[in-house]
C-alpha cells in the first residue's frame, strides 16, 4: 500500500464521546478494534484515540477517528464491510452515548505528501455549522478562507478541507484538518493570537457553531483512559 496521496482524497472523521463511568478496558477494546480495522483493503489510513483537547464544541467528545481512502465507493465498503459493523455493535454502541460522522472531498492536500500522519504529529479539527440562508458564494469564500491558512502560518504539515456529505454531522457543513509536526507546532501557531483573530473575523458573522478540537496521533496502536 502506497503512502502517497492521490490527488482527491476522502476524508472521514467520527467523534464519540463515550458513557461516564465506562470500563476503561471497554474503552481499550473499542480503540484498539477500530485502530484495527487498518486491515481492510478499502482504508489507505486509520488513527483512533483519546483526544488531546477540546477548544470548543456543543458536545462533550471524548475520542475521535480520522480515516483516509481513494474514493467514496472505498469509504462505503468500509462502512458496511462486516468487520466495521461488527465493531460498532460490539463496542461503539454499547459505550457512547453520542457520535457524529463528517466526511468530505479533500481534492490535492495542501502540503505533505503523506496519507499517514506520523506518530507524535497533532491534528487539529475545525468544523464549521453556517447561518441558515447563506448561498454557495459565502461557502466559497469560507473554504478560500480556510485554504491559504497554510501560507500564512508557520508549522503546519498538512492542510485537508472541503463541504461535508455525510447524513451523521449534525449541521456542521464545512470541515477542515490541520496536521503538525508535533504539538508545540500547534500551540505556536495558536500563540500568534493577533493573526488568529484576523482570520477567524473573516467568516465569524456567518457562524452559528463552531467545533474545534485536538488530536496526537498515538505512537503505537492506541489504548485509551478516560
Amino acid at each position: 500500500m502506497s503512502s502517497s496521496a492521490p490527488s482527491q482524497t476522502i476524508e472521514h472523521i467520527v467523534l464519540f464521546k463515550v458513557k461516564e463511568n465506562t470500563d476503561p478496558a471497554k474503552v481499550n477494546t473499542m480503540i484498539s478494534s477500530l485502530n484495527g480495522l487498518i486491515s481492510l483493503d478499502s482504508v489507505l489510513h486509520i488513527t483512533a484515540g483519546a483526544l488531546y483537547r477540546t477548544k470548543s464544541s456543543p458536545i462533550p467528545f471524548t475520542h475521535m477517528l480520522h480515516s483516509r481512502y481513494s474514493s467514496k465507493e472505498n469509504l462505503n465498503a468500509y462502512a458496511v464491510h462486516p468487520s466495521h459493523v461488527s465493531v460498532v455493535k460490539e463496542s461503539v454502541q454499547p459505550n457512547c452515548d453520542d457520535v457524529m460522522a463528517v466526511d468530505w472531498v479533500a481534492d490535492d492536500l495542501i502540503g505533505g505528501e503523506s496519507l499517514v500522519p506520523p506518530p507524535g504529529s497533532a491534528i487539529r479539527l475545525t468544523f464549521l455549522k453556517l447561518k441558515e440562508g447563506l448561498g454557495d458564494e459565502v461557502k466559497d469564500e469560507i473554504l478560500g478562507v480556510i485554504r491559504e491558512i497554510k501560507g500564512k502560518f508557520e508549522g503546519i504539515d498538512q492542510v485537508s478541507f472541503g463541504e461535508n456529505f455525510s447524513a451523521r454531522a449534525k449541521g456542521y457543513s464545512i470541515a477542515s484538518l490541520a496536521v503538525f509536526p508535533g504539538l508545540s507546532e500547534l500551540e505556536a501557531v495558536d500563540s500568534n493570537e493577533e493573526l488568529v483573530n484576523l482570520e477567524k473575523a473573516k467568516v465569524r458573522d456567518y457562524l452559528q457553531s463552531v467545533i474545534v478540537l485536538d488530536y496526537v496521533v498515538p505512537s503505537a496502536p492506541s489504548s485509551s483512559s478516560l
